[in-house]
């Protein structure tokens, strides 16, 4: 059967660096009771999208938990590496790019902003031009370089820990619950990558943390997922309805 040629895009070849450098991560769930953050949210006019709710809930929480923004690197000899702080990444889709092929952008620490401002950071990296998004500018570049050229700038990236906090983030956020489903298997490169689903009615929602084994356990997985939902519930429902009109 004879078939036709087609070329791999830009936004696709990024998907299949990413899958090169990636290792199997561990998966927990937990459903989220989430009725006082729903509640706060519903007060406001505009309201921010749910993934720059768990990038910031999750910073906040990694502020108390080390190995949740540790890196395991490989070179010069296997070894951790921590650093001070986290920086999230979320998987985005930019129309005027590639619809079909997601690519991740930087968010920074979000526990450092309001989350107005993390909202603002992913709306333009998702409808700026991008000569106005410096990160993805970036990456792009480099994934537009030869392929083993490709291969040794992400090696190097992802084992240099100061390097890799910068240009990969300690975690990512991806989700499907706009198109109505959930994504229940993945692998990233790791640290940790969340997940999550459709809101439920009864203001409860799904949320996966698939985490490198090599770094830490089930045990601290479990503890992140409780103290995420008591965030989100707690300190970012407070930031919402302390932005809410009377």
């Amino acid at each position: 059967m004879r078939g036709t040629f087609k070329q791999v895009s830009l936004a696709r070849r990024l998907v299949i660096d990413l899958m090169h450098a990636s290792v199997p991560l561990v998966i927990v769930k937990r459903a989220m009771k989430l009725d006082r953050l729903v509640q706060a949210r519903a007060r406001l006019a505009a309201r921010p999208g749910w993934t720059p709710i768990v990038a910031k809930a999750f910073c906040l929480v990694a502020r108390d938990e080390p190995w949740l923004r540790t890196f395991y690197l490989t070179w010069p000899w296997p070894h951790f590496y921590e650093v001070p702080r986290s920086v999230a990444m979320a998987a985005i889709i930019r129309d005027s790019f590639d619809k079909e092929s997601p690519v991740l952008l930087n968010i920074g620490s979000a526990d450092e902003m309001p989350l107005a401002e993390v909202d603002a950071i992913l709306q333009r990296g998702k409808n700026a031009p991008l000569a106005d998004v410096p990160a993805l500018r970036r990456v792009l570049r480099v994934t537009g370089l030869p392929l083993p050229l490709r291969r040794l700038i992400w090696w190097f990236g992802l084992n240099h820990g100061r390097q890799r906090a910068n240009n990969f983030g300690t975690f990512a956020i991806t989700s499907l619950a706009t198109l109505g489903s959930e994504t229940m298997v993945l692998n990233a490169p790791g640290p940790s990558m969340i997940t999550y689903g459709m809101l439920k009615p009864d203001n409860t929602m799904e949320l996966l943390l698939h985490w490198d084994h090599r770094i830490y356990d089930g045990v601290l997985a479990c503890r992140a997922l409780q103290r995420l939902e008591d965030v989100m519930n707690g300190e970012i429902a407070d930031e919402l309805l302390a932005g809410a009109k009377p």
